[in-house]
Order: C-alpha cells, then structure tokens, then sequence
C-alpha cells in the first residue's frame, strides 16, 4: 500500500488528522498522524473504519428529480436539474416572497460551503431562513459565550489538558463522544496522577467511571449543581478579587444571588449529597489550573444557555479564563460546527461572527456582496425546528437540505415527516440514497465526501485544518460549494464564479478581519502550507493564538466578561403518572449521527447492531422486564419498541435510547419519534435531553421480525444518511 495522503476525519469536532493508505487511489487503511495537534497519532474505531463507507452500493451517483413523490425518480445532468431547481424556486419566490423558502445545512459542511449557503440564501435571496443541524446541538453554547464573554468560541485548546490541575466534565460523555480527547485525559491522568477528573452525568457512564470525583447530578438540575459550586467557592474564599474587579461585571449581583440560594435547596435540586459539594468545591478551590468540558447535556435544554452561563460564572469567579490549562470548553459534535458558525450558517448570524440584528452588520456584508441596501433582512429567520413547523403550516413552501438527515435527528418526527410530505419542492444534496430523508425528496444532488474534495473546517479548539482532495468522487458528485456555486450562476446571479475551493476561502477570510475570529492571516496557500492555524491570526506572519483572552481582555463595549445570575428551572415536561419516566437520548461509541458513514462499516455494526432502551435493574425488575426483551415506550409524541438493556449506569426512573437508528432500520421507530421540541427562548435549541415517557414490557409482534442491522454492502443498497 502506498500513502495517499492526509485528510480531516469528518465525524466529531476534534479534528482529527489521518494518514490514509491504499492502492491504486482507493483508500484501505487509515492511521492517525503523529504530529497533528488535535490528536497525536491516535484515532477512534470510527475514523479507523472510515474508508468503508466511500465505495458503497448506496452512494448516490447522478443529480435525480421527479415532480410528485407518486413518482419514480429520474436521473438527469447538472444543468437540467440545476435549471429545474430554479425554475420551481423562481416561481415560490415570486408567488410568496422570500421567507417561503429555506437552506437547513449541517456542521458536516465544509467552511466553504457554509459560506456560500449564507452568501446565496441572506445575500441574495435575502431570506435569513438559514440554519443548520448546529442549532441541535451547539446553539446554547453560542449564546453562552456570547452573553458571558462577548464572543462565540473557546478560550482554550486540547494542550490545556496537560496543564490543569482540576478537569471537569459535565453533560459530556467525552469516552465515547469525543474518545481521542478523552484518551489524552487519561494520558495525563498517567503521567500526573495528582490531575483530579471530575464528571458529571446522571448516567455512570464510561467516562463517569473513570472519574475521582463522580457527580450523579439530577436530570435537570445542572444549574443547581453549578449555582451550590459557586455559593461553596465564595464560602471557601476562592474569588481572584483582582480579576473579578478589573476585568468582570456584575459580580455583587452574582454574589448576592448566591448568598441568598439555600444550599440545602440547591443540593436536593442537583442530586448531588453537600459532603461531596465541599470536597469538590475545596479542590477547585485549591487548583492552580481549573479546566472544564461540556456538551449536549448542558446545551439541549430549554435553559441550555442558562446552563452555559452558570458554569462559565465559575471561572470568572475563580479567575480560571484567559491562562494556560483553564477555561470552559464547548466541545463540538460535528467536524465543522465551528466553521459554520464563523461562516454565518445560523439563521440569527452572518459571516465573521455578525449579526443580523446590527444594521453595521448588514451594511457591511451588502457592501462587500455588491448587494443594493436592505437586501439582508433585519430580524432572525427560522431556526431548524422552526422551520419545520412552518414547513406544517404551509407558510415555507420550499426546502434545501444539506448533509444533514432531519427525519431521524430532529425531536418529534411525526411532525417532521408530516412537514416534509407537506413541502411543495424538497431538494436534498447528500452523498448517499436512500436516506429517511431523501426518500420524501423532489431533487436530489449528489455530493462528494471527505477525501473527494479539498475542504476547510474549525475544530473544537478554533484550529482550521485544510483537508485536500485524495481521490475523486463517484460518478458525478460534486463539492458541496460548487453545486451552490453552479446552482447560483444558473439563476444568473454574479459574484459566484469561482474556480476552486481557494478562492472561496480567501474570500471568506476577507470578512474575518478585524473580528473576534480573526482569520485573515490564514490564507488559503498559507493553509495548505502549514495545514492547521489557530485562531485568531489576523495577518500572514501571526502564527495563530492557541487560547484567547490571555490578556484578559473580552470582546464587549468595556472589555469586561461578565457575571449572569441564573436561577434553576425545571424541564419543559415533567414526569406524571401517566408518564413516569424520563427519557434521555444521546450517541454510542460505536455510531454516530443517523448511521449514514457508520452503518456501513462491519466491525461498528457488529459492536452495536441495533437500537436498544437502556433501563435501571430495579426499574426493570419492578415491571417484569429481563434483558433483552421488547419494551414498549411512549410519551404525548409517539410510542416505540425496543429490545431492552438492563443496566446500573442509567439511575431509577430514568431511561436512555441512543438516537443513531431511524425508519430505514424499523419503521418508525426511531428515539425520536419521542422526543419533544420545546425550544430555548434565546438559543432556539431543542430538549433533546429531556422528556416524559412511559415504560411497559410487551410481546413481540408475530408479524414482526426482530430487526437486524447489516453492513451496506450486503443489503443490496439500502443506505443510511448524513
């Protein structure tokens, strides 16, 4: 075998670099690189296997539409389908405006197409319904930073890991979610065995139970948990008072807020005993370097940004900002959630971190567009769920879809398909067929994967990593940049003529400058030079900044962070006595997303071949449920059967369903079809995390069969998606 090169792997947001081996241009092997700084050389089963999911029998190959969905569809080329797109948009536009049609893409897009799916859709369509499967999962984490700090994006990198002394997780299952992250914890737990792991979880999961100090926090109770921290920090005599006074706001109503809180109170809202309050609250107290990770379980909440707020509160307090091994640190689930964000592709933004709102903003992106004034509209478009309750309503008509499967990962799927089946014309650009989604399609655009195509993505820890094309895609799938490229020159609109991925991004720096994410120094030949810079880096010779605020400066009006009171809320819905459960979701090791790469890929698929409920033993026994029996759950959505898995690592009460497997594995029957869709008022994000469901054993159904996952390549081209 022979080197073919080195690419991004394009599953989690770490951002891992990988060597890949093979013959005659098809790729065979893959192996991490030693010197990549997100991840040392080491990789997960996942990126390991990646290369299966290339060459699969389901990979969609030739752009393919149909007017109905009684129909068959029919392949065609790039311009036919391309005309026919515009011509079914042109006629929307016309008869209901442009807020009747809407871009939903995903963090799996490349910065490059981020760009243009906002620069085409704000720009010039001058629609904001422009969101992205980010909105799912990094949504509060965006306002959280925002609101306490001034800015979207980390303050730290994954070296900070080999410098704290205190590492705490919290609604983070790092070992199986973010596993070459988690590597490098125990790593330095080896070499320093005084570095105290601290997690969070209602569940005892793999990385709770490798922790010192394992917090079995209530479901819900995340900001109770936090605001008994705080309260315990002031009691403990922890503030950096020259910090808080010089560089921080707020602090008196904060302490005042936690002085009035019973820790009695907070303590039974949380789970969590005092005892072990105070000896957490004493060690963070005592640590040179206090290092936080968070993810989905503070983020999808209706008070997720609430949640972002009251951890970050902690490090003000302590000082633990804007110094090497501490800060609170957002882990993204998607490979290029960080870009999309930096890139506009949330429908309350625009490019290089601006908002629709600002009225400078706008102006700006108009003037650089060669756009007429007001062709940016002033307020938020529709955010992912919003958009398919206004898809239900009829008031979208039309719907693109990029990379994303919205009928296995958006809460409350009978609504979704009912929404879809609604849509007058859904397009949906993906690299495979059939998906959940694209089986309720009216055009089809195939789109080249990772390894096909150069691309650009952030990772969790602001690095940008240039991946280059190994390989060429099948039949005639494109980037997805150039499709929008082509797809915009068709409908005749100027400035999208680009002729490489490189002049995307260097336009895309362009409007960086001078912004919290400051990228005009990592030009696109600069990039592909050095393959990985930090940001910020706002000229050629800067070499990138690792962390932020090391001079303890913020981006607001008076460079201050600052301290935001948060009081603990309950869940949207509550357990009762018809629902006396609750349900969370979330990912296993061996999976991730809606299966579309992972499916596909023998030795995953054999780890875990099926959808399960993980149950508590007591619970289980209570109703006569024994392993691996069918378990009937449903909730005010939906109901679902499952094969059960008796456990002690999810607590009484509670049950979890990871959400990887959708109607192409059993018809309706995805984790989904349970969950609700209460959204965050300011971050918009869905609780995913949290709903009420009902538990009972049932029989298994003669007519049937127990469902059995099978690698792609032997189910005759039944595929699974983005």
């Amino acid at each position: 075998m022979t080197v073919l090169g080195e690419a991004i792997c394009p599953y989690c947001g770490v951002g891992c670099r990988l060597r890949v081996e093979g013959r005659n241009g098809r790729p065979e092997r893959i192996r991490g690189v030693e010197d990549a700084p997100a991840n040392l050389g080491r990789l997960c089963a996942k990126g390991a296997t990646l290369h299966e999911a290339l060459h699969t029998p389901d990979r969609l190959l030739v752009p393919m539409w149909r007017r109905s969905r009684q129909e068959d569809f029919r392949p065609a080329d790039w311009p036919q389908v391309l005309r026919y797109v515009a011509e079914c948009l042109r006629y929307i536009l016309h008869a209901f405006g442009p807020n009747a049609i809407a871009f939903y893409g995903s963090g799996q897009l490349d910065t490059e197409t981020a760009y243009l799916a906002c620069k085409l859709f704000k720009g010039y369509f001058g629609t904001n319904n422009t969101d992205s499967n980010s909105r799912l999962c990094m949504a509060a984490a965006v306002a959280g930073y925002r609101t306490s700090l001034g800015s979207d994006g980390p303050p730290c990198c994954y070296e900070d890991i080999d410098h704290a002394d205190v590492i705490f997780i919290i609604g983070s299952n790092m070992a199986e979610c973010h596993p070459v992250t988690f590597d490098r914890i125990r790593a330095a737990k080896k070499r320093r065995p005084e570095l105290t792991i601290v997690v969070a979880d209602p569940r005892r999961t793999a990385t709770a139970r490798e922790a010192d100090i394992y917090l079995p926090v209530a479901p819900g109770g995340d900001i109770a948990l936090l605001n008994a921290l705080g309260r315990l920090l002031l009691e403990y005599g922890a503030v950096d008072e020259t910090f808080v006074r010089q560089h921080t706001r707020g602090f008196e109503e904060y302490r005042q807020f936690l002085l009035e809180q019973h820790l009695e109170e907070l303590c039974q809202a949380s789970g969590i005993a005092e005892m072990v309050l105070r000896r957490l609250a004493h060690r963070i107290a005592q640590a040179r370097a206090f290092l936080s990770f968070y993810c989905m379980g503070l983020n999808q909440s209706t008070v997720g940004m609430w949640k972002n707020n009251s951890l970050i509160n902690l490090h003000l307090l302590t000082g633990q900002i804007g110094k090497i091994g501490a800060g609170p640190f957002s882990l993204t689930g998607q490979p290029n959630a960080m870009g999309g964000r930096e890139a506009g592709l949330l429908s309350h933004q625009l490019p290089g971190y601006r908002f629709v709102e600002d009225a400078n903003h706008r102006r700006e992106l108009e003037q650089f567009w060669d756009r007429p004034a007001g062709s940016i509209q002033p307020r938020p478009g529709l955010t992912a769920v919003e958009m398919f309750r206004a898809l239900e309503k009829g008031q979208l008509k039309a719907i693109w879809i990029a990379g994303t499967n919205p009928l296995v990962s958006i809460p409350d799927l009978h609504q979704v398909r009912r929404a879809i089946e609604r849509a007058q014309l859904v397009i949906v650009q993906d690299a495979y067929h059939p998906t959940e989604t694209t089986q309720l399609a009216h055009v089809l655009l195939p789109a080249a994967q990772w390894g096909e195509k150069e691309w650009t993505s952030t990772s969790s820890e602001r690095l940008v990593s240039y991946s280059p094309k190994l390989f060429d895609p099948p039949g005639r799938a494109m980037p997805d940049w150039q499709i929008l490229a082509r797809f915009a020159e068709v409908w005749g609109f100027r400035g999208f003529a680009y002729a490489s991925a490189a002049e995307v991004w260097d336009e895309f720096r362009q409007l960086t400058r001078g912004r919290p994410c400051d990228m005009f120094g990592i030009t696109a030949a600069r990039l592909r030079q050095q393959r990985h810079i930090y940001w910020p880096c706002p000229h050629e010779d800067h070499p990138g900044l690792p962390r932020r605020y090391l001079d303890r400066v913020f981006p607001t009006p008076d460079g201050k962070a600052c301290f935001l009171p948060r009081d603990h809320r309950a869940p949207r819905e509550l357990p009762d006595h018809e629902f006396p459960f609750i349900l969370t979701t979330g990912r296993l090791y061996a999976h991730w997303h809606t299966l579309t790469r992972t499916g596909k890929c023998s030795k995953l698929v054999r780890r875990e071949p099926g959808p399960f409920v993980e149950i508590n033993v007591e619970d289980a026994a209570r109703l006569g449920i024994g392993d691996g029996e069918l378990v009937l759950l449903s909730s005010r959505r939906g109901a679902i059967r499952l094969s059960a898995r008796l456990s002690e690592q999810v607590p009484t009460g509670m049950v979890f369903v990871p959400f990887h497997w959708g109607d192409l594995y059993t018809p309706e029957n995805a984790a989904n079809y349970l969950t609700i869709s209460a959204l965050g008022r300011v971050a918009k994000q869905p609780e995913l995390k949290f709903c009420a469901v009902n538990v009972e054993k049932c029989a298994p159904l003669a007519e049937t069969p127990t469902p059995q996952l099978l690698p792609v390549a032997e189910r005759a081209g039944v595929g699974v998606a983005r």
